[in-house]
């Protein structure tokens, strides 16, 4: 009876200390908005994060904390003071009965499973308003993209018993979980075992350890949140001990001496807590480990109350702090740093970042000339230019910085675009460059008139310009000038291929019923399941407006039913190019997506904020809430760039004897290498970006017949980059 107990009296108290404090988080907590690209940070990072897990990937980090509710509530920003300020985005909502209430304790981990590099979320839930029914899930990512969209896999522990604090461990070339359950002592202690999934426990449930010395039974006897700490071939496993609600919440340590992972005699728990209250900072537990953007450093992540009795409420905040490392290769946690003291950044946070940015594709379709702009070389400070919408360089990403601006950033290169040398001067040319967290590299986005937009430099106050007329634009260069009523100044911006759109307040997709491809079917909400019906494409429409067709039934438009003007008028799936039909694409600089209707200009909305599936998506007066907000993301890889590449064939005779001479230009912005082959041969060699170069056979008679050359061309650096082109010759006489 030991066991039910507990479960009961733990539940207890977490629920009277987490309600309790609904309306007590401390205001001194919430940071103070910053510009990104400050050498210095402050803690917390941002209030009511208990339970925080994080990871830098791809230029951003990606922070998630405890809810309470049913909901996975993601940040990312390209900084870490940026994730107080950005905009939390729900990526996951659970209804289901007996999963739909308590989240607590997520980790977020990046794992090649079953279905290629995806990221977990393995956090607790259970019954809604029930603290004794915690169990681990887990949800799975579409595409390699931490913000999702996300679908359900299952329940890891194959027991009904309480389960919480999940995490991964990858060791020996083995996946294991970890996590905290009763013992059948009545000792609340952390386990481990094996996976054959990212969602799926096998084999014994091993006890890994338990609460037996002073410092770990304060309050009450506890062992939890095991999180995997690794470096330079050793192992631990960093808990957290004693009672939440106290203020000696703290961090122990398990090293890994070799063997079985999932026996305890493989393991040596530290002789005492190696990270406690200290500096005003107190119940410093439960927390995670991510590495600075360089790679060169680990930082831990926890988090921790201001005053000594602000237990296991809203209060908690997380807060970050490097870990050092001793001659001996053993971590140093060091002690708590007091709230607001100024903290370095970690390493690399402002240096120059090139990367494939995760995110929506988008295009950026120019008002006066109906190009793209493209970043038609990987070259950093290479101009952007206008050029054909359908190439992979025309697709950039939208990633909001946290505060209140954008970055664009090339899909292809990785870089960001700004004004040449960070110039404030008009008609300055606009390039990519690897982002370096200035102002010069941010951009603000403003609706004009129908569904064009004005993107505005942060640093000189400009705009984007096409800076060209209809008919002489292809590879004209960007410019940023001076706000005017030019149609080279508005840009239509539109998601590149097939995109799942998903409301920010309970991560489900636009979906129809039973993907019905009948005119009529009403759009509504579902968990992302890959279905063709959640999967949306968008199309030019008049005025910089679109329309947008789902995959199941793609000549098809989503319009507001009967052209109507009224609220609350249902969405359905119809013709195109009539009332309704249209939609003006608004980017928010917070990253997320409003659609206004062409007709009624009323918004597309979220019937009633709920995360119910089948929840239907209508037209709404414009209310500026998130029930009318989305979040746009690219779960399909993107189309390789074929290389650019050139070639004709003639013949002569030379020396009275006929030769056949391949000339080939490398047209593309990189390096090919080249190869020509014919009757008479082959030849290979490299081509630089721009140049030509002729190869020559000899046939070693005077005469031959017509023919051709075969020229492939492959990018030096990519070979998943190639092109064929054949070049016929006459025939000749010498």
């Amino acid at each position: 009876m030991l066991r039910p107990f507990r479960t009961v009296m733990r539940a207890a108290l977490v629920a009277a200390l987490a309600f309790g404090g609904l309306t007590a988080i401390d205001a001194a907590q919430a940071p103070a908005a910053q510009a990104i690209g400050e050498d210095t940070f402050t803690n917390p990072l941002a209030p009511d994060t208990a339970d925080p897990t994080i990871e830098f990937h791809d230029g951003n980090y990606y922070m998630v904390a405890t809810t309470w509710d049913n909901k996975v509530v993601m940040r990312k920003a390209p900084t870490l003071a940026g994730l107080g300020t950005t905009k939390p985005v729900t990526v996951y909502s659970d209804t289901n009965a007996g999963r739909n209430g308590n989240m607590w304790a997520p980790e977020l981990e990046r794992i090649e499973g079953p279905n290629g590099w995806r990221w977990y979320l393995m956090y607790t839930m259970g019954v809604s308003g029930n603290f004794g029914t915690q169990h681990l899930q887990v949800i799975e990512s579409a595409a390699d993209d931490p913000m999702g969209p996300y679908t359900y896999k299952g329940r890891p522990i194959p027991t009904d018993d309480w389960n919480i604090d999940g995490a991964y461990l990858e060791l020996n070339g083995e996946l294991f979980v970890t996590w905290s359950a009763f013992a059948p002592d009545g000792l609340q202690s952390n386990y481990i075992a094996r996976m054959t999934t990212p969602w799926s426990a096998t084999g014994p449930l091993n006890i890994l350890s338990q609460p037996t010395e002073p410092w770990e039974v304060i309050g009450q006897p506890v062992n939890e949140g095991p999180i995997p700490l690794q470096k330079d071939g050793k192992t631990w496993i960093v808990y957290s001990a004693s009672f939440c609600g106290t203020e000696d919440y703290q961090l122990g340590t398990l090293e890994y001496l070799g063997g079985d992972p999932v026996l305890s005699t493989s393991w040596r728990k530290s002789d005492g807590p190696v990270f406690s209250k200290a500096n005003g900072v107190y119940g410093t537990g439960h927390n995670d480990f991510f590495t600075s953007p360089d790679g060169t450093e680990t930082w831990n992540l926890y988090h921790a109350n201001n005053r000594p009795n602000g237990g296991c409420s809203r209060e908690r905040s997380a807060r970050a702090q490097i870990v050092n490392w001793g001659a001996d290769g053993e971590p140093d946690f060091g002690i708590p740093q007091a709230t607001s003291t100024q903290v370095q950044v970690p390493s690399g946070e402002n240096a120059p970042i090139t990367a494939q940015v995760e995110g929506a594709r988008w295009n950026l379709v120019s008002r006066s000339t109906g190009l793209c702009a493209t970043a038609p070389s990987d070259a950093a400070g290479a101009a952007v230019a206008q050029g054909d919408c359908s190439s992979s360089r025309a697709r950039f990403v939208l990633d909001t910085t946290g505060d209140g601006y954008l970055r664009v950033v090339n899909a292809v290169s990785g870089e960001s675009l700004g004004p040449v040398e960070c110039s404030t001067a008009e008609s300055a040319a606009v390039v990519q460059t690897p982002f370096l967290t200035t102002g010069c590299q941010q951009w603000a986005v403003a609706s004009t008139t129908g569904g064009w937009s004005k993107l505005t430099n942060r640093t000189s106050g400009k705009v984007l310009d096409a800076g060209a007329a209809a008919g002489e634009a292809t590879g004209v260069a960007l410019v940023q000038s001076t706000v005017n009523a030019s149609a080279g100044q508005d840009w239509a911006l539109r998601p590149a291929g097939q995109v799942v759109v998903t409301s920010i307040v309970s991560g489900k997709s636009f979906d129809l019923p039973g993907c019905s491809t009948a005119d009529g079917a009403i759009l509504q909400q579902r968990e992302y399941l890959a279905a063709p019906c959640q999967s949306v494409s968008f199309t030019a429409a008049a005025n910089g407006e679109a329309e947008l067709h789902l995959a199941s039934a793609p000549e098809k438009c989503l319009a507001v039913a009967g052209g109507s003007t009224a609220d609350s008028v249902a969405v359905t799936q119809g013709a195109c190019a009539i009332a309704g039909s249209t939609w003006r694409v608004l980017v928010g600089n917070d990253g997320t997506v409003e659609f206004r209707n062409g007709t009624s200009l009323k918004a597309l909305d979220l019937s009633f904020c709920a995360a119910a599936d089948g929840t239907r998506i209508h037209q709404y007066s414009v209310l500026n809430n998130d029930c009318q907000r989305y979040r746009i993301a690219s779960v399909a890889t993107d189309p390789v760039a074929t290389p650019a590449l050139e070639a004709t064939a003639t013949a002569r005779c030379v020396a009275g004897k006929a030769v056949v001479v391949a000339t080939v230009r490398n047209a593309d912005v990189v390096a090919l290498d080249v190869t020509a082959a014919g009757t008479y041969g082959s030849k290979s060699f490299a081509l630089e970006a721009g140049a030509s170069s002729s190869a020559a056979f000899s046939t070693r008679t005077r005469t031959i017949g017509a023919g051709s050359v075969t020229v492939s061309g492959t990018d030096a650096a990519d070979p998943s980059r190639s092109m064929t082109v054949t070049a016929a010759h006459p025939a000749i006489g010498c």
